[in-house]
């Protein structure tokens, strides 16, 4: 929690004047049983008559004004606090994890990240704010009110004493127990999240393999697991309202009896009895506030923890020295590069050599986890390597900087994925200022202007979360012209025509040829109809290069080529 204490910096002066607001209400508050006291002693029974508890009325509605408007400046000042310094962790919070590599977010997960940014941050939010409010007050309040008892009477303070003891076993207590049970709620509320999260996100493949029921068993044993660990730190946590109730109440019946005895000895007043009587009620109120603020405290700081650790992340890609560019070096250059996520005992890519000269259209190929997306990932700098390197006109990309790097480059992603707004804009992603004409150019190329042409609000049609109001089809030939938009110097495609017929797959290829500024295009396809055109093919095989060459040159000399394309052209009838 401490670290992130620093998001109060902006909020130093919200963060003093709330608790001080907070006192100057809890002085008021003490003052109000002395009153009392002089109403029942002075004005009933020693005979100063209805004036004087008149006056001592209006005194008692003064202290409660007075009161309310110190409370309601202090709640403003702490919820400004609270919801600045939510706001500040939020936004460092996302900003760390849009610096994070793809391996690191793939290492958390995105459901975890989730609830960090929502969850857990809010509970932080609701503990910075009663901390403002209540941390100084209701300490305050129960020392203070053991002080007064002591000055009424030594005996009754005495009682006061023992029974604030008693309270403080009880309530740090059942916090020190709370705390990690807090913590592996949290972790068990991950858990259902990610289930949730999966079941939405693969909710037709679902429906098509009838695993609904599978998926609802599971939901509800992570739900179960999650309400048993509530129930069973929520039961812990609950003992702390009766056991200082039970406390309480067994003070107030000694301070009653002794200060019965008391009065009939004649060395307390019954209004002195009473206050006691009310500075033993106001310990009671406030321990269960304290109470309350110390449960939400716990779960503060077992989330503050949870968050800490995302912001403690370090992005893992590394740069390396700038280095004189080659002068005769081709523009894209792989030199012996290999990849491995995590510590996993086999690479996903190993020893990869290859070059790529600027116009050219380079396709890679193999089958499923063969490392294809992994490769073209790298050229954007999304992955490191772990051995070798990869130039770009002479230039290594870890040493060319990110947003420069991939300023250069157009990549569209295995998934098609668009974002709420408008189709413009989505295009202009690709480039902030585009022009129509440029964004009308790009969806021509992209064989997306008769998406435009269906739509009655043309550029300016709604575009739902995800572009689910879209077919497949339609979402990759959107992203594709995204990435067209800027005229990248590289533009890749990641199995990103999956969804297309032949006939628009064709026309889309036909197109990239004829584009005036000659992009270099990587095309990940498991069709070999798509790259049958390529200037060079790479074919993958469990992360290693077995075949590099044109169409003509692998159909002759690599094996899995061969039988790659022989299985599509026997299904297909050619």
């Amino acid at each position: 929690m401490r670290k992130l204490l620093k998001y109060l910096t902006h909020y130093k002066l919200d963060s003093v004047l709330a608790p001080l607001f907070k006192l100057l209400e809890a002085c008021f508050e003490l003052f109000v049983p002395i009153v009392v006291a002089s109403i029942i002693d002075d004005g009933v029974t020693g005979g100063r008559g209805v004036s004087y508890i008149v006056y001592a009325c209006l005194i008692l509605v003064a202290l409660g004004v007075i009161g309310l408007v110190a409370a309601v400046t202090a709640q403003f000042f702490a919820a400004r606090a609270a919801v600045g310094f939510s706001k500040e962790l939020r936004h460092d919070l996302f900003k760390n994890i849009q610096s994070l590599s793809f391996s690191q977010i793939d290492g958390v997960g995105t459901a975890k990240m989730i609830t960090r940014m929502t969850s857990d941050v809010n509970q932080i939010q609701s503990g910075v704010n009663l901390v403002l409010r209540l941390f100084m007050r209701s300490p305050f309040i129960v020392f203070g009110a053991m002080i007064m008892a002591f000055v009424i009477d030594v005996y009754a303070g005495t009682v006061f004493a023992v029974a604030i003891a008693a309270l403080c076993v009880v309530v740090f207590g059942i916090m020190l127990a709370s705390i990690p049970l807090y913590r592996r709620t949290q972790g068990d509320l991950d858990s259902v999240t990610v289930t949730t999260r999966e079941t939405l996100t693969g909710a037709r493949v679902l429906r098509a393999f009838c695993k609904e029921e599978d998926e609802i068993a599971e939901f509800n044993t992570r739900n179960e697991r999650l309400k048993k660990s509530q129930l069973f730190v929520g039961g812990i946590s609950a003992l702390m309202n009766p056991l200082t109730y039970a406390i309480i109440n067994v003070a107030i019946i000694v301070l009653l009896y002794t200060g019965a005895l008391r009065v009939e000895g004649g060395v307390l007043t019954q209004g002195l009895v009473i206050a006691l009587y009310n500075y033993m009620s106001q310990i009671l109120v406030e321990l269960i506030k304290l109470a309350n603020l110390i449960i939400t405290v716990t779960k503060s700081f077992a989330c503050a923890g949870r968050v800490a650790e995302i912001l403690d992340m370090t992005p893992s890609l590394k740069s390396v020295e700038p280095q004189k560019s080659s002068e005769n070096s081709h523009f894209i250059e792989f030199k012996g590069v290999s990849v491995n996520y995590g510590d996993a005992a086999v690479n996903a890519l190993d020893d990869i050599s290859f070059t790529a000269e600027k116009g050219q259209t380079i396709g890679i190929i193999g089958g499923t986890g063969a490392g294809k997306t992994t490769l073209i990932n790298t050229i954007p700098h999304f992955y490191d390597v772990c051995a070798g390197e990869i130039l770009i006109g002479g230039e290594n990309v870890a040493a060319m900087g990110d947003e420069r790097l991939r300023s250069a480059c157009g990549v569209v992603p295995q998934h098609a994925v668009l974002f709420e707004g408008t189709i413009r804009d989505n295009l202009l992603w690709g480039k902030g200022d585009a022009t129509d004409k440029e964004l009308l150019e790009a969806l021509e190329t992209a064989q997306a202007k008769d998406v435009i042409a269906a739509k009655s609000g043309g550029l300016d049609e709604r575009v739902e979360q995800g572009g689910k109001n879209f077919s497949g089809g339609q979402r990759q030939r959107l992203t594709i012209a995204r990435a067209l938009v800027r005229k990248p110097e590289i533009l890749i495609l990641d199995d990103s025509a999956s969804a297309l017929d032949y006939a628009t797959d064709a026309r889309l290829r036909k197109s990239l040829k004829n584009l005036d500024y000659n992009p270099t295009v990587f095309i990940v396809s498991q069709r070999t109809s798509s790259i049958k055109s390529a200037d060079k093919i790479i074919v993958l095989d469990g992360g290693k290069m077995v075949g590099i060459g044109t169409h003509d040159e692998l159909m002759k000399s690599c094996d899995i080529y061969r039988e790659i394309h022989y299985s599509q052209y026997a299904k297909e009838g050619a």
